[in-house]
């Protein structure tokens, strides 16, 4: 299982990379793997405000629907469309082609209290 670490983990199981005024968010590789293949992602809607720990949507797959939760606060300011078409994308690459969303925030202390790289692998034991 893969935890790269460039990048913060909550311990609902997604991933966040911060950029300057943005956070890309997704599920990790050991939620996508616990899902199995994934058939269908619930998106945000673009411009939403969310809070922390808030749901984000759904991801549907071959065993069960599990809702994505936001790991920052702040406000939907992209999508992935291209789940739309391709869900499997969660599965192949969940750090790369697979991100759900990015929220724009007002501040970095959501971020800065997530899990770094070594914390997240403790928590799901690897």
């Amino acid at each position: 299982m893969k935890i790269p670490d460039d990048l913060h983990y909550s311990s609902d199981h997604e991933w966040a990379r911060a950029s300057a005024t943005t956070v890309r968010v997704g599920i990790t590789d050991y939620a996508q793997d616990a899902l199995g293949d994934v058939v269908f992602v619930e998106l945000p809607k673009v411009g939403t405000p969310i809070a922390v720990g808030a749901s984000l949507g759904e991801v549907e797959s071959t065993k069960s629907v599990s809702e994505i939760y936001a790991p920052v606060g702040g406000t939907i300011s992209a999508i992935n469309d291209a789940l739309s078409a391709a869900p499997e994308l969660v599965n192949s690459d969940p750090y790369g082609e697979g991100w759900i969303c990015e929220i724009t925030t007002t501040g970095g202390a959501d971020y800065d209290a997530l899990l770094d790289a070594s914390g997240y692998a403790a928590l799901t034991n690897n």
